[in-house]
């Protein structure tokens, strides 16, 4: 009975502490991510330019393009990533593979329009020589109470 009991303890001990971790690479990637939205609000093409990949893609509720143009659009200020309200923050490893799930209240200026929308964005990064590469960020505007 106390071996029973003493199992149960430890199993539960390690099960709690497993799913309280977050691995030193998933904490990389969430600061990149977050560094990332610092650095778009701040039109800071340089250090984009150094994390997107060359042949990154970017979804956006207008259309999906390449690192070329989503630079030239940041820097002529056709959309204005002005903050990133961050609700939640979930990451997965493969390989050299990091799919990070954000749920965003982004504030934007596209067009010269203010704008607020929920979305749910997909970054996957790439481990390439050693350093992260940003190779895909999705859009997907999330519905609310009022949208049918």
């Amino acid at each position: 009975m106390k071996t029973t009991i003493l199992g149960l303890f430890i199993l539960f001990f390690c099960a709690q502490w497993s799913f309280a971790q977050t691995t030193e690479v998933e904490q990389e990637i969430i600061q990149l991510s977050k560094d990332k939205w610092q650095w778009m609000s701040d039109k800071d093409v340089g250090r984009l330019d150094e994390l997107f990949h060359e042949k990154a893609m970017f979804v956006h509720m207008g259309g999906a393009w390449g690192t070329e143009q989503e630079l030239n659009i940041i820097k002529g200020g056709g959309i204005w990533y002005k903050k990133a309200d961050v609700h939640e923050v979930s990451v997965k490893i493969i390989d050299n593979t990091a799919i990070l799930l954000n749920r965003i209240d982004l504030l934007a200026e596209v067009g010269g329009n203010e704008v607020t929308n929920p979305f749910e964005v997909t970054e996957v990064y790439i481990k390439q020589a050693g350093t992260w590469k940003l190779g895909s960020l999705s859009f997907t505007r999330l519905m609310t109470r009022g949208d049918h």
